[in-house]
């Protein structure tokens, strides 16, 4: 027993320290992706990014707020909402994720949100959708939007939705850039030839990692792209670390990230 202690005393010192300290150690990314093909007359667009905000509780809102004042002074081109708004779609947590969104107003007719596979769970996405588009914000469920001359293309939830992206991404105008929000990341291998981008959320970028970046919490279609820039990947994928925490309300070597995106050609 006293060979054990002190493991169990380091463990509960690291889940504590994950959950007061690293959870909440909100961090502001900037990256540029070179993307082939994206046109010389749109270089330098620059896209705001958040997801998995899993809104429940006061840190999840303080979090998303946080994120929002702070992509408000970077005034991107176009903010994105990879999924996952709340965590799980229940009365209290949409009337939460009203005050979590109350800076959305900023970006009225430039922010486009799409489901998450929590926003699926106990409830209709309807009243998802609903909120956010009270903010003027587009909510795109196997729906494409244009917008700056770029096809936005907003597929459902893999795991939690009816996702079709074969005949959503046929919607979109293929002389124009496409970018596809979809909130599964893994899911970049299922879709059709065409886009220049994809976005996503989900993996939480592992959650829990080591110093040197190994993940072994992997979650289903977020087990092999967890966090970054994949430019290599069958469309060229980003994927965001996200607000906040899922299953155990703590991060390690993971902080939560507000990104903002800078779009050049390769």
């Amino acid at each position: 027993m006293k060979k054990i202690l002190p493991w169990l005393a380091l463990g509960a010192g690291t889940f504590a320290y994950g959950a007061l300290v690293e959870a909440n150690r909100l961090k502001a990314e900037r990256h540029t992706l070179r993307i082939p093909g994206w046109p010389t007359h749109l270089s330098g667009y620059r896209i705001g990014l958040i997801a998995d905000l899993h809104i429940r509780d006061k840190q999840t809102v303080v979090l998303t707020r946080a994120a929002l004042a702070w992509l408000k002074d970077q005034n991107p081109d176009i903010l994105i909402i990879g999924g996952d708004l709340v965590d799980r779609n229940i009365p209290y947590y949409r009337h939460l994720l009203k005050f979590a969104l109350q800076d959305l107003s900023h970006f009225a007719g430039k922010s486009i949100a799409i489901p998450g596979n929590r926003d699926h769970d106990r409830g209709d996405v309807q009243h998802i959708r609903k909120i956010v588009e009270s903010h003027n914000c587009q909510f795109l469920l196997n729906q494409v939007h244009q917008q700056d001359g770029i096809e936005w293309i907003g597929i459902d939830s893999a795991n939690g939705g009816r996702p079709s992206p074969y005949q959503t991404v046929e919607q979109a105008n293929p002389k124009n850039p496409m970018v596809v929000l979809w909130h599964e990341p893994d899911m970049v291998e299922h879709l059709p030839v065409g886009p220049e981008l994809m976005l996503s959320g989900h993996a939480h970028g592992g959650q829990f990692t080591t110093p040197w970046g190994w993940a072994p919490m992997r979650t289903r279609n977020g087990k092999k792209y967890l966090r970054g820039f994949y430019p290599n990947a069958p469309t060229p994928l980003y994927v965001t670390r996200g607000l906040a925490t899922t299953f155990l309300p703590a991060r390690l070597f993971c902080p939560p990230e507000v990104a903002i995106l800078t779009i050049e050609r390769r």
